[in-house]
């Protein structure tokens, strides 16, 4: 694998760089403003304004490989670098049309949906003029163990009804939300478990969708993303809105969750950065017992170990987005696992010694550093928890290990 990057990527690591000095970093007042106002559940409107000079600076839709309808998409590799940029400030990837879940959600219709799916819901989504949801997890069951899913999606004649309550619907609280990608049961009695779930295409004002609350993440509510709890109480959709037929759920959840998982752990490494960033200019601005905290031996070891973390995070989320360019996302899901369990936990540390540096301050909202510990926190959630990702990790050494034993054993013999 080579590191260096391509002078496209280059390029557009300095223009980016150049974009949020300009008009992300002096507009986080703005932004914090709207989403702390009785406004809050309203478009924030500084993201709206610079929608149109990232689309004019060619940084648009770079999350998007190998799609007609995204010429500037990258691939896995060349887009790590710029995400993490993007992940320095938690609202930023919207203002390039690469925030998450329309980054997951246009990924699926580009390579699940019918072409007029991808008119209907891909167009307006590329463009930045409606958002979605991704409504898979439910409360009534452990969904990590997505087989355990319960939402019935049921044919009849020329549509299907759907119901189901789902929750963690991150996005659908945006009142631009127009679509929901909604995984349920199409065939509860296939001898495959995995067999038994769909994936289909739900517009948010169906008759029968119902948000029922907003779910707070350590007390913040995310506004006007959100992440809700929704019921589906006899949704009725065209069977046309099935992607590529019953019993696929599991499969187009692969497919998206990858890149996803990836994307999830780029913006870690950036949020890291900026902890780390933000940890030593305090520390050479505090004085403790006469000297600076940059002098104390507990500082200087915990900057420097939050240096090698974030060093080493970033090389191995380097390589599996290598490994998923060049043999697939399937292949290299052992990779994508690995990161995805070491880059939120490592940004949690390193925000948790930003915190501790900044003393009192850490945990307010004057240096953004408990939000980003909540975000980063709940990623090891996200797309699947910690212990799922370490069990396949774990299953799939184990059969490699096992396989290359018995072939050394047997030409020893």
């Amino acid at each position: 694998m080579d590191f260096e990057y391509s002078p496209r990527v280059k390029d557009l690591q300095k223009r980016l760089t150049a974009f949020m000095d300009e008009h992300i970093y002096p507009n986080e007042g703005k932004y914090h403003a709207h989403v702390r106002s009785d406004k809050r559940w309203e478009v924030v409107p500084i993201i709206e304004e610079l929608k149109p000079l990232a689309r004019k600076a060619g940084l648009w839709n770079l999350f998007l490989p190998r799609s007609p309808r995204a010429p500037e998409g990258l691939s896995n590799l060349e887009y790590a670098p710029l995400c993490e940029i993007m992940g320095r400030v938690s609202w930023s990837p919207e203002v390039f049309n690469c925030s998450a879940p329309d980054t997951g959600n246009m990924e699926t219709l580009e390579r699940y949906g019918t072409e007029e799916h991808k008119k209907q819901w891909l167009d307006p989504l590329l463009e930045g003029r409606i958002r979605s949801a991704f409504l898979m997890t439910e409360p009534a069951v452990a969904s990590s163990d997505a087989t355990n899913i319960q939402t019935q999606i049921k044919r009849e004649d020329g549509d299907y009804v759907i119901n189901g309550t789902k929750w963690w619907s991150s996005g659908a609280g945006d009142p631009r939300c127009k679509l929901y990608i909604v995984m349920g049961k199409t065939n509860p009695e296939h001898a495959s478990r995995h067999s038994q779930q769909s994936m289909i295409l739900v517009p948010a004002d169906a008759p029968g969708v119902r948000i029922l609350r907003n779910l707070p993440v350590f007390g913040y509510d995310d506004a006007p993303h959100g992440h809700m709890e929704i019921e589906l109480k006899n949704v009725r959709v065209p069977a046309t809105g099935i992607l590529l037929g019953e019993g696929r759920g599991f499969e187009i959840a692969q497919g998206r969750l990858g890149p996803g998982r990836i994307h999830h752990c780029m913006r870690s490494i950036g949020t890291a950065e900026r902890a780390l960033e933000k940890m030593c200019k305090r520390a050479t601005q505090r004085v403790a017992f006469h000297r600076t905290l940059a002098e104390q031996g507990v500082t200087r070891e915990r900057i420097a170990q939050a240096r090698i973390m974030i060093d080493s995070a970033r090389f191995m989320v380097l390589h599996a987005a290598w490994r998923m360019d060049t043999v697939g996302n399937k292949v290299a899901r052992k990779e994508i696992a690995m990161i995805k369990v070491l880059a939120p936990t490592m940004a949690c540390q390193v925000i948790d010694w930003a915190m501790q540096l900044h003393g009192g301050a850490g945990v307010s909202d004057d240096f953004g550093l408990a939000y980003a510990y909540a975000h980063q926190r709940t990623l090891r959630f996200a797309d699947g928890p910690d212990e799922v990702h370490r069990n396949a990790i774990a299953k799939q050494e184990i059969a490699e290990q096992t396989t290359i034993g018995e072939a050394l054993a047997t030409k020893k013999h």
